[in-house]
């Protein structure tokens, strides 16, 4: 007897069966293959093959169905953070000692920022960002560095889901923001007073891939009234340089 199709914790199982059914060299597989080799009905195969399909998780070519587009792109964005965390955390634990701040590292999905990597530091300043949040560009030091360097159709997109004041200090106006984002891509630091938690400022700087691809950004953050962001500037734009320099390396020997 089938399992009940109405449990999300079932149907994913079944869907998780279903995508572990082909292997590395992914030939294509039947229908009829499929359910062998997952252990389900032929039944359940097709029904949840077909909502893969829309969902492009998988493709069809005739009666033979492959792998889709999203789960190479969920592949690739799983293995990005890795090889970033990898190539950033010997550099995050110098800038933190270097500075006595908080360290963060995050990359760019969609119109938010997601935390991959996170230091305390010893100034006993509060740390507002978790290792997997997920915030607003427009009002992060990390976000600001990341926007500038980031087609304009992103700023575009930002600027039209509207630009949420988190503090009263955030920058809400669209030409206030512009303008940052032109003296970031002029060589100016990204920075945020008071703008994400009213008792933290940051300073970030973009993090690039090989072949000038925008990786991610790091940052060092501490209390709003404390912060030397002109005392920390150079410790900040070397430790990119050298993520820069290092996540080329991490990417050639893991290629």
């Amino acid at each position: 007897m089938e399992e009940n199709a109405d449990d999300p914790l079932g149907v994913l199982d079944r869907m998780t069966q279903i995508l572990q059914a082909f292997d590395e060299d992914d030939r294509g597989l039947r229908l009829s293959q499929l359910a062998r080799h997952s252990g389900l009905p032929k039944s359940t195969v097709s029904r949840l093959v077909g909502t893969l399909v829309r969902h492009h998780y998988l493709e069809r070519d005739g009666r033979l169905i492959h792998l889709g587009l999203r789960v190479f792109e969920l592949g690739q964005l799983a293995r990005e953070p890795r090889e970033l965390r990898t190539a950033a955390l010997p550099v995050m634990l110098q800038l933190r000692d270097r500075t006595g701040e908080n360290i963060h590292l995050a990359i760019r999905d969609g119109q938010e920022i997601v935390c991959v990597a996170a230091m305390r530091g010893r100034s006993g300043a509060p740390s507002r960002v978790r290792v997997g949040a997920r915030l607003p560009a427009h009002a992060t030091a990390l976000g600001k560095a990341m926007l500038a360097h980031s087609p304009g159709s992103v700023l575009d997109d930002t600027l039209a889901g509207g630009l949420e004041a988190l503090t009263p200090m955030t920058i809400t106006d669209e030409a206030a923001l512009h303008r940052q984002l032109v003296d970031i891509r002029s060589g100016a630091l990204a920075a945020e007073e008071r703008e994400f938690a009213p008792d933290v400022s940051c300073a970030a700087s973009a993090v690039f891939a090989p072949g000038g691809r925008l990786a991610g950004a790091l940052s060092v953050s501490g209390r709003a009234d404390g912060l030397d962001v002109e005392g920390i500037a150079p410790l900040l734009r070397a430790a990119a340089n050298t993520l820069t320099r290092r996540l080329a390396t991490v990417v050639s020997t893991l290629d």
